[in-house]
């Protein structure tokens, strides 16, 4: 069962402009961003097992980022990028980051795991064996299922391609039936896939009308259960503006790429 809600106020987000908290003092501090689906993960399971005291937010904005975090907190990350009209190196500062215990630990999938193992509060993983295995599949997957779902939009045929994926996760919610989420009861999978599924669910419907819940009656359900659940709840963002980024993200600046 999940810790009592709690009312949240949101911290103002730090700017290039705003000073540093006092870093390694002590406190545990989940380095993040509102619109980032990667830290809205570790945002849901601080909230599930009541850790508002023990873990204080610290929203970042990426795009007039402050100089201490990268220098201090949690050094940018170079990747590079070999598209078809694109070939460079990106320098990437991330969110989400975690400083506890005088350390730093990065990536949403480590920090969703570690925040359930390491803090207080109900976990996020059942006992029975054949679920936790399953959960490890699912959780594993999660990179192919957004990576395939954001290519579908640069694809011939966006709705078959995206489908396919939205076709795994209503085929893996009818795994256990004690419960409408993917392992019966919410866990550590419920929380990985939700952000994406957020974001991606608008956009494919207000730019192609397409509904994934059409003919995915478990799908459909397991949307309607995560709505209900408080630690949910103050993260969800404002849909809206989720397909104006995604548009510009995908349709408007892959455009340019193409022309290039």
């Amino acid at each position: 069962m999940a810790a009592p809600y709690v009312e949240q106020v949101l911290p103002p987000v730090l700017d290039s402009t705003s000073e540093p908290p006092t870093l390694f003092d002590g406190t545990t501090r989940l380095y993040t961003n509102y619109h980032c689906p990667y830290a809205q993960r570790v945002w849901i399971v601080r909230n599930y097992k009541g850790l508002h005291d023990e873990i204080k937010l610290v929203p970042i904005n990426l795009q007039n980022r402050p100089a201490w975090y990268k220098e201090k907190v949690y050094p940018p990350n170079k990747i590079r990028l070999n598209l078809p009209c694109l070939s460079s190196t990106l320098v990437l500062l991330k969110v989400p980051s975690l400083e506890h215990n005088g350390k730093i630990i990065g990536e949403s999938l480590d920090l969703v795991k570690y925040v359930d193992a390491n803090f207080k509060g109900p976990s996020l993983l059942p006992d029975d064996p054949a679920k936790k295995e399953f959960a490890e599949e699912l959780i594993a997957y999660s990179g192919t299922f957004v990576d395939n779902v954001y290519a579908s939009f640069r694809g011939d045929d966006t709705v078959k391609q995206a489908g396919s994926e939205f076709d795994y996760l209503e085929t893996a919610l009818h795994k256990f039936e004690d419960g409408h989420f993917f392992l019966g009861q919410f866990s550590q999978v419920d929380v990985v896939y939700i952000p994406f599924v957020e974001r991606i669910r608008p956009f494919l419907y207000q730019v192609w009308k397409y509904d994934v819940t059409s003919g995915r009656p478990k799908l459909a359900k397991w949307i309607q259960e995560m709505n209900e659940i408080d630690a949910y709840k103050p993260t969800i963002p404002d849909p809206q503006l989720i397909v104006e980024k995604y548009k510009i993200r995908f349709l408007v600046n892959w455009s340019k790429m193409k022309d290039a």
